[in-house]
């Protein structure tokens, strides 16, 4: 009997058809709940303690083309999780007048769940995207490292830090309690989450677990598209969502037929959003191709 594959994953509204492929088909595997995100999977896999990890794109793509990464990067891109892109909602504390807008938010103090999450990568796409890069400056006054959505929720009232983006949805029962304020929101310009594996899986060509986590996600993603009730139960029940968001969620996401493979022009325009952004540098690190299996 092979071992079974330990996969890292986010315990959040989007992992329902890992959960169906588990439940319904026999996918043989040992879940491994990531709630802190990405950035700690990619640690994981680094330390031989995941084989599988399913998480952001541009976490899992930065991780690998920054410069100076050590060995060959411990994990490769394999196959595709979502094909629709993320929404990140900008969120502060609740008494935070002076933080009207986003654009109260250049210079100020950003929270993250560690250095090279998704919640990291997309403050500089933020800054991008709204002209605050300037070379050799950083456009937040400090990176604050929180772990934790719960931490980075306290840290944006106590004044520890002025903001931090976290899915929209996971953030929506904190706007509705009154907790955190929504200041606004940014889309990935690419698809939003990837399956990676680890080298020692990819080294003389993709291990035969692997083959059979694609067959049997298809199956679970097959299963999520034909019952969405059932969806939103679980999704209401187990994890941290109302089922009139779980629903709402419904209609902004979609997986793939396929979750094997990854389009090579995401990445590369992944890349070169990234490196346009500062988290990644121009001619350093793994290529596109490179982080491809």
């Amino acid at each position: 009997m092979a071992t079974p594959l330990r996969i890292g994953f986010v315990p959040e509204h989007f992992s329902t058809p890992l959960h169906f492929a588990q439940k319904y088909f026999g996918l043989d595997a040992t879940l491994i709940p990531f709630p802190s995100g990405t950035g700690h999977m990619i640690t994981a896999l680094r330390a031989d303690e995941i084989d599988i990890g399913i998480g952001l794109t541009e976490a899992w793509i930065a991780g690998l083309g920054k410069e100076g990464v050590e060995g060959d990067g411990g994990y490769r891109l394999v196959g595709t999780y979502v094909e629709t892109p993320l929404c990140w909602a900008i969120s502060t504390g609740a008494k935070r007048p002076e933080i009207a807008a986003v654009d109260s938010l250049k210079g100020g103090k950003i929270g993250v769940s560690r250095i090279g999450s998704g919640s990291y990568v997309m403050g500089y796409v933020l800054a991008d995207k709204n002209g605050w890069l300037s070379p050799g400056a950083e456009p937040f006054s400090d990176t604050v490292v929180l772990n934790t959505f719960e931490k980075l929720r306290g840290a944006v009232n106590s004044g520890e830090a002025d903001f931090f983006m976290w899915e929209h949805f996971t953030s929506k029962k904190f706007y509705d309690s009154g907790e955190i304020r929504r200041v606004g929101e940014i889309y990935t310009p690419w698809s939003s989450w990837k399956i990676v594996a680890s080298t020692k899986l990819t080294r003389e060509g993709l291990d035969a677990r692997v083959k059979d986590l694609f067959e049997k996600l298809d199956k679970g993603v097959a299963h999520f598209n034909a019952n969405h009730d059932e969806a939103v139960e679980y999704i209401s029940t187990n994890l941290d969502y109302s089922a009139e968001d779980a629903r709402e969620w419904l209609k902004t996401v979609t997986f793939p037929a396929k979750t094997e493979g990854v389009k090579p022009d995401v990445v590369s325009g992944c890349v070169s959003i990234l490196r346009k952004a500062g988290v990644l540098a121009e001619g350093k690190g793994m290529s596109s191709e490179a982080m491809i299996v």
